[in-house]
């Protein structure tokens, strides 16, 4: 990856969002959006964004909530109180001059704030203007809560992970809010190019349970071509659709991956003379898979993971080291790729978070400003998008530190 030309503007320069969203899923959307250069407007509550008052592990550095910091870069906050008529029209000079508007509040809250698309279109006619829910803004499940664990166990992510007769497992990272971010993203994008072509704004309408199945697209195609539901293994092979040799191995001071690998070559590399038969040519075998990797798990615990890794990658075995995240963020690769990024805030100082993972050889993109204060540009943003005084500004804001 060549070094970025930070003299150059993004690939989204000159586009201006109207940024609704909180928690997850639509700050990442909206953070990349950001990150690729368009100027992202945060409209948070009187209290900020959800996530200011929520952080994994409980992480407060200065008083900042790092699930926050994490999610919302590249951004500007103004803090309104939509129900106020005032207010509100101070949204909706901000969407008239907007390229796009994201919003990930329950179904039908945007609508009773006067802010919905029907409205938001004969404002501005050619507003992308996306929508993000839990299950959709319709159907038997309109009002249930919508949440990350709650999309992944109900779209089957979570019943294809795990050993069999065991739990399901559902994936650590939030897989349904960042699926839908991105998901968010490209339709934003391909919404765009329509209106480059046709000059016509649009409805998107995302959502993280369509997004879990989404993702699961070969899993689901294999059950509806099949039938049965795909049985776990038991020894810990981490698909239920997956056979030997794949999966994680232990090995004498850690862990060792194992790709889709013909059994009879890793057996010749490793020495288990039991498989290395044309009977094991095959790099997805299904029938005794668990004694096959067992087997194979016992030979690898004999030697260190760089032995390991310094012989089979001579062999041309797909295989790769297990990082824990200190040895990810020193990992020579993630080093020269830059994904690890350091950033100056106005109250932690510096912050260390990953960098964005498209290079663009012409329109570069920029990580310049780390994640804003509540209402930290309520003033530039009000005289760029309202018509005020700097008497108005100023009664304002002033009403927005008493409250």
């Amino acid at each position: 990856m060549q070094k970025k030309d930070q003299t150059k503007d993004g690939p989204l320069s000159g586009l201006v969002v109207a940024d609704f969203t909180q928690l997850a899923q639509g700050p990442w959307a909206t953070q990349m959006l950001g990150d690729m250069g368009a100027d992202i407007i945060k409209i948070e509550p009187v209290k900020g964004d959800w996530m200011r008052h929520y952080s994994y592990g409980n992480l407060y550095p200065e008083g900042e909530s790092i699930s926050f910091v994490s999610f919302n870069r590249n951004k500007r906050s103004i803090a309104l109180n939509l129900k106020d008529s005032i207010e509100n029209e101070i949204a909706r000079n901000i969407i008239a001059k907007a390229d796009i508007l994201v919003e990930n509040f329950r179904p039908g809250v945007m609508e009773r704030l006067g802010l919905g698309y029907e409205d938001m279109k004969k404002l501005n006619p050619v507003l992308v203007y996306c929508s993000s829910s839990g299950y959709g803004s319709s159907g038997p499940y309109l009002h249930r809560p919508g949440q990350d664990l709650l999309a992944q166990s109900m779209g089957g992510g979570a019943a294809l992970n795990g050993k069999k007769g065991e739990m399901p497992v559902v994936t650590a990272v939030g897989q349904a809010d960042l699926l839908t971010s991105l998901f968010i993203n490209q339709s934003v994008l391909a919404a765009l190019y329509h209106r480059e072509k046709t000059g016509e704004g649009q409805k998107i309408e995302a959502n993280l349970l369509n997004s879990v199945v989404g993702f699961h697209i070969q899993e689901i195609t294999a059950y509806l071509h099949k039938g049965g539901n795909p049985e776990r293994s038991e020894s810990g092979i981490p698909n239920p659709w997956l056979g030997a040799p794949y999966g994680l191995y232990n090995t004498k001071d850690g862990y060792i991956a194992i790709g889709m690998n013909s059994v009879q070559k890793l057996a010749q590399v490793v020495g288990l003379e039991q498989y290395n038969s044309d009977a094991f040519a095959s790099n997805n075998i299904m029938e005794d898979r668990d004694g096959i990797r067992l087997n194979f798990n016992a030979v690898f615990m004999t030697r260190n993971s760089e032995e390991w890794l310094q012989t089979l990658l001579e062999h041309d075995i797909w295989c790769s080291q297990v990082n824990t995240f200190d040895e990810m963020v020193v990992d020579p690769q993630i080093e020269h790729n830059e994904m690890i990024i350091e950033l100056d805030h106005p109250t932690i100082g510096k912050v260390k978070t990953t960098g964005f993972p498209v290079w663009f050889s012409e329109t570069p993109q920029k990580v310049y400003r780390s994640a804003p204060l509540l209402n930290e540009n309520a003033k530039e943003i009000l005289l760029e998008f309202c018509d005020f005084s700097e008497d108005e500004i100023n009664t304002l804001t002033m009403k927005k530190k008493k409250s």
